[in-house]
């Protein structure tokens, strides 16, 4: 089931699979998308790239938004992403658990919790996402 939601997520957003980002669960009420830790992800001192956990974190949030869309909707787009970085990722992996906060007519807004393999809590990314008409 992981690689056919895979295959969906980098049909749908072709960039999660240049980032190397993998589906492990997609529902309205939670999506989660998983990163594996690699050097050539890595800033400086083996640290997973602040930009790659953002990336992730806004595909899981946007897949989020798109599975919440209000009948007549056909997609969404990113309006604004506040992400706070808590501790580094320097090995493992990293997986991104998004959930909706509020889901209106025009916009949905998705909470998306990043944890290292360890469950530590790494990022937590708050998304506006705008609600696609036409």
């Amino acid at each position: 089931m992981t690689d056919e939601l895979t295959a969906q997520l980098h049909v749908a957003m072709p960039f999660t699979a240049v980032l190397g980002a993998s589906a492990l669960k997609v529902a309205p009420d939670e999506v989660v998308l998983r990163l594996d830790w690699d050097a050539t992800r890595c800033t400086t001192g083996g640290l997973l790239h602040g930009g790659a956990l953002m990336a992730l974190a806004d595909a899981a949030g946007g897949w989020c938004a798109f599975l919440n869309l209000p009948e007549g909707a056909t997609g969404t787009a990113t309006v604004t992403s506040a992400t706070n970085f808590l501790r580094p990722v320097t090995s493992g992996h990293v997986e991104a658990t998004a959930r909706p906060l509020s889901v209106g007519r025009t916009v949905v807004v998705a909470d998306t919790e990043l944890r290292d393999a360890e469950g530590r809590l790494a990022a937590r990314v708050t998304q506006t996402q705008a609600v696609l008409r036409g």
